[in-house]
């Protein structure tokens, strides 16, 4: 099965499988015309000597000088050269797979102005695995992420680098390879090719996709560490939540009394208090706004993956060229900055739950630190300490980079998103949050250990999940292998697909 890029229905979901599981992509017949029909009215322009902006202008500060028609030809792969200077290590594969695809579905609206052999070839390269080297470091946001979108369209030209069949090539050899041929780059294909925040774009919805797997992890361990801490319930009955009205809410109570079904907790055999702590009794509440958060962005980021992130654009029906500025990363990258607050919002949440697992003045009875041998053991009192200083990091990486922008191109481009810098940190702060929640879930383990009483069917998986990867702390131990394995577990998400497949979907 392939994905068919049409310009206008391209999902979270499908890019993820392109980027992650190699599917084939298509571009819809209808959309290939398009660009052919944008491209002849271009031609028609240039014929005319029309002036239009990056095709027989220079760009940025330079736009107001006037190519020849000689230098119409030379100047996009200049462009390409001169754009391609970002800095740093290569982004991942599933990064760039996902910018390209992000582009060739602006590309297919039919109003870039380039040929057709632009969108093309790049399908090719997705389809045979020629992965451009891209730097991820370099771009502003605007106009678009025009560094590392540089970089990937230098194997337009046949330059550049490339991985092929894992192996680090140049550009030419990795192309020749694939059996793709070079398209060279014509008047307005450089500038097509790479006008947009679609680096940022993709980064994005890959990490919209973990994130939403990640919060209902969150549910998860929320419901162990409440089963563990003898929760109140009656905070978690959803009318509670369908009086105020916040869907995220409403869904995450849901979520988390689907873990908790079945326990006795919820007979009223078991003493609880009249009320708890606000880390528990307003989990709904915290987790539900992030759910609501990632809501919003996630409609941000489907718009700019189905919209033309292009300028200029050229419009074939009424014969216009227009100039704006639709390479402007801020509409993703402002959502986006929420999204990265939301996560570590909701690992600030978890830490909580973890202080009253262990906290003896706070647990409800279970043992200090979570160890029979106090005093002797310390039992899990330094996995909060490693909680605390990832929370710290994450709090630090939630400073917003969209209000921090520096203006560049002798102040013709004096306002940028910093979109790739929300991105490039967004990243580590799910990251962290991986081992923060895998701490959680190690710790709620270890305290359901201490009671007797018959939890949630949802808990009593996810336990049973934690168990094969993570052993019962009877004494002291080096604690490192464990959090590396918890965080790696978090992020595979093995624990989400056994609770969904035990209780039904928890989203």
């Amino acid at each position: 099965m392939s994905v068919v890029l049409d310009g206008t229905s391209l999902s979270i979901e499908a890019l993820v499988r392109i980027a992650r599981a190699g599917e084939q992509v298509e571009i819809d017949p209808a959309a290939l015309e398009r660009v052919r029909i944008c491209r002849a009215m271009l031609e028609e322009k240039l014929a005319a000597r029309e002036i239009m902006y990056g095709t027989n202008t220079g760009i940025g500060e330079f736009s107001e000088i006037v190519l020849t028609d000689e230098q119409v030809e030379r100047f996009q792969r200049y462009l390409i050269y001169n754009h391609a200077a970002g800095i740093g290590p290569p982004a991942p594969a599933e990064v760039v797979r996902a910018a390209i695809a992000s582009r060739i579905n602006v590309l297919v609206h039919g109003n870039s102005g380039c040929r057709p052999e632009i969108p093309l070839t790049l399908a090719a390269m997705l389809n045979r695995g020629v992965t451009p080297v891209v730097c991820q470091r370099g771009s502003v946001g605007a106009s678009g992420d025009l560094a590392p979108m540089a970089q990937i369209a230098l194997l337009l030209l046949g330059e550049g680098e490339a991985v092929f069949e894992g192996e680090r090539l140049p550009g030419a050899v990795a192309m020749e390879r694939a059996g793709i041929p070079v398209p060279g780059l014509r008047a307005r294909d450089g500038l097509a090719a790479i006008n947009g925040s679609n680096v940022l774009t993709a980064m994005s919805a890959l990490l919209l996709h973990d994130a939403d797997r990640w919060l209902r992890q969150a549910e998860i361990a929320c419901a162990m560490s409440l089963e563990a801490l003898l929760a109140n319930l009656k905070p978690y009955d959803v009318r509670v939540h369908e009086l105020r009205g916040f869907p995220g809410a409403i869904r995450s109570t849901r979520a988390i009394m689907r873990c908790i079904e079945g326990s006795d907790l919820q007979t009223g055999k078991i003493t609880t208090k009249v009320q708890d702590a606000y880390s528990m009794r307003s989990s709904p509440q915290v987790i539900g706004a992030a759910h609501d958060a990632l809501a919003y962005a996630r409609s941000q980021v489907e718009i700019e993956l189905n919209g033309v992130g292009d300028n200029p654009l050229f419009l074939p029906e009424a014969g216009l060229t227009l100039t704006g500025a639709n390479f402007q990363g801020t509409p993703v990258s402002l959502p986006m900055e929420m999204v990265g607050q939301a996560i570590t919002m909701v690992c600030v949440l978890s830490e909580r739950r973890l202080n009253r697992l262990e906290n003896p003045a706070l647990s409800q009875g279970l043992p200090d630190f979570l160890t029979e041998g106090a005093g002797m053991f310390s039992g899990l009192m330094l996995s909060q300490y490693t909680a605390d200083s990832l929370i710290v990091e994450q709090r630090l990486l939630s400073a917003p980079a969209s209000t921090m922008s520096i203006p560049a191109a002798a102040d013709q481009e004096d306002f940028v998103s910093m979109g790739m810098n929300t991105a490039l940190k967004n990243a580590q702060i799910l990251e962290h949050a991986y081992a923060v929640l895998g701490i959680e879930l190690m710790a709620a383990a270890q305290a359901l250990d201490f009671r007797d009483f018959t939890p949630g069917r949802g808990v009593r998986v996810a336990k049973e999940v934690i168990r094969r990867h993570v052993r019962h702390l009877d004494e002291d131990r080096p604690l490192y292998p464990d959090h590396d394995r918890m965080a790696a577990l978090v992020r595979s998400g093995e624990i989400l697909d056994a609770v969904e497949h035990e209780v039904g979907p928890l989203g």
